[in-house]
């Protein structure tokens, strides 16, 4: 019988902790900037660790870019639309265009390389693509979630924050590791599996945060249980549905294991760091704003467990001669 992962049991106590204490104020603050902080050194690292060639073969990977870019905005929201047929009793019209957000909504940048990281896949395409998907998704959605409704969405959106968020906390520290990686690459190969426990630490880091967030948002008081349970079965629904899609597809389009695990976990995740603030421009007068974000709150901390257990199961199975493909 298989043991229990015990970084599935950390992730469990992590959002036990921030249900009942949760970050609030200065702590709050504090731990986002650690998170930025571990995200950064995250990056260095994995900067200070890949060969040149790797980095330049990850930039150059349109087809695998392509695919993933398609499952985020293309395969999400055909998955979503058969959801609108659900009776208005168990699916009313906020929590159906919340869902329609959900799907329009671009890839999570840190959490997607992490995943990717932790099962030994291919990081600089990770990299590349999640990063290019949370930029060009500030735009995309609203567009996107346009067509959806076919109603006017308006809103505006400080692209020129988001590319800098981008390069400064994940462009410049990985490429700070590059240039260091001459001097680094010694330390890097005798000290390698500490970087595991370091995207360990960090995805911890992220779940803890972003469940508090939710929590002091309301999650647990604003809707009644039925609706709730609703939400979080139909979130579970969609990610299974994303991930099979993904890994079936990109076997059979050919693609390489690494290039698997990274389309995987880029394809399958959505933004809540972005989901937020943009509802917020997009939703601010809307009665039903708090139905409208459930199914990102939901999807978000669903996406995460899912995505440890992916992670590590992947990460088993490189380890593991027998299985390994």
């Amino acid at each position: 019988m298989r043991k229990i992962d015990p970084f599935l049991l950390l992730i469990m106590a992590a959002i036990a902790v921030a249900s009942v204490f949760p970050a609030q104020g200065a702590s709050a603050e504090l731990l986002d900037t650690l998170g930025v902080l571990g995200i950064a050194l995250l990056f260095f690292v994995h900067g200070a660790a890949l060969p040149r060639e790797v980095v330049i073969q990850g930039l150059v990977q349109w087809r695998l870019h392509l695919f993933i870019f398609a499952i985020t905005f293309i395969v999400f929201p055909i998955a979503v639309l058969p959801f609108g047929v659900l009776p208005t009793a168990w699916m009313p019209a906020d929590l159906f265009l919340g869902f329609l957000y959900l799907a329009a909504l671009p890839s999570a940048v840190s959490s997607s390389i992490a995943f990717t990281a932790m099962a030994m896949g291919n990081v600089p395409a990770a990299i590349c693509s999640s990063a290019a998907s949370n930029v060009f998704g500030l735009l995309l959605t609203p567009v996107l979630l346009s067509l959806l409704t076919r109603t006017s969405v308006e809103g505006g959106f400080d692209l020129t924050q988001a590319l800098s968020d981008v390069v400064l906390q994940l462009l410049v520290p990985f490429a700070a590791g590059q240039i260091a990686r001459p001097w680094l690459a010694g330390i890097m190969a005798r000290h390698g599996h500490r970087i595991g426990h370091l995207d360990q630490g960090v995805i911890l880091l992220i779940v803890y945060t972003a469940f508090s967030q939710s929590v002091v948002d309301g999650l647990w008081s604003r809707l009644p249980p039925g609706s709730v349970a609703l939400t979080a079965v139909l979130c579970l629904v969609l990610l299974t549905v994303v991930l099979a899609l993904t890994a079936f597809f990109a076997r059979r389009f050919g693609f390489s294991r690494g290039d698997e695990i990274a389309a995987v976990f880029c394809g399958s995740k959505k933004s809540l760091a972005s989901g937020l603030p943009l509802a917020k421009v997009l939703f601010a007068t809307a009665p039903g704003f708090g139905m409208i974000v459930l199914p990102i709150m939901f999807y978000n901390q669903i996406q995460i467990i899912v995505g440890a257990i992916l992670a590590s199961r992947y990460a088993r199975s490189e380890r593991t001669p027998a299985v390994a493909r």
